[in-house]
């Protein structure tokens, strides 16, 4: 339409089965409505993000789905709908893409700025952590992982997937802003597990630009 801005289309990340804590913490985090363990998500990350309110209008209006975030911060917009029926949102996901005009493949491939394992965490660093929680304790001599990533929106599918591969816990996470980030605590062997699963599936991601680690990685 005359008058509308050029969208850039930064993330668009479909979430196929919404694994519990996954589930549980995006619901404790959420201004929207909840979402529940099962259900499909899509979430979505613009520029200009002001936009992210017509996107919205497009997906609620033509599909059954209900929206679980609606962010407008200093630079993106992020956008969250889920529903039990798989093609409810995946109906949603096409319909906001073509509204941008854009493919899914159009996206930015996900960035790692940090991937790191940290083995037997202090108890006074585990007590800091916790202050700012988003979801699970960490514990005094966990292991931990944590991710950074741009875009922001790539975290959830991180989260879900590591989720899915191994029972770590799920301590933080944040899906909106410059980067997204992710902590998990578990066993050696569950975090290792996990980090492999966060590995693959951001690997596989479609995009444009740079993939995969570009900053500090490591282990302590």
């Amino acid at each position: 339409m005359p008058g509308q801005p050029q969208i850039e289309l930064r993330g668009a990340v479909y979430i196929d089965q919404m694994q519990p804590q996954f589930a549980a913490t995006s619901a404790a985090n959420s201004d929207g409505y909840f979402p529940v363990s099962g259900e499909a998500a899509f979430w979505l990350e613009v520029r200009p993000g002001i936009v992210i309110n017509r996107l919205m209008d497009v997906a609620l209006k033509q599909c059954d789905v209900t929206p679980g975030a609606l962010i407008t911060e200093r630079l993106y917009g992020t956008l969250e709908v889920h529903g039990p029926d798989q093609g409810q949102v995946r109906q949603a996901m096409a319909l906001i893409l073509k509204e941008i005009g854009a493919e899914a493949s159009e996206q930015l491939a996900p960035q790692v700025l940090t991937d790191e394992v940290i083995r037997k965490v202090d108890d006074h660093q585990a007590m800091l952590i916790n202050r700012t929680r988003a979801g699970m304790l960490l514990l005094g001599d966990d292991t931990l992982y944590t991710l950074e990533v741009t875009p922001a929106v790539h975290v959830t599918l991180a989260a879900n997937e590591a989720e899915k591969a191994s029972p770590v816990r799920l301590v933080g996470l944040g899906a909106d802003g410059a980067v997204g980030r992710l902590r998990l605590a578990g066993s050696d062997a569950e975090i290792d597990a996990a980090a492999q699963a966060v590995r693959r599936a951001l690997g596989a991601c479609p995009g444009r630009g740079p993939c995969g680690v570009s900053a500090a990685g490591g282990e302590r």
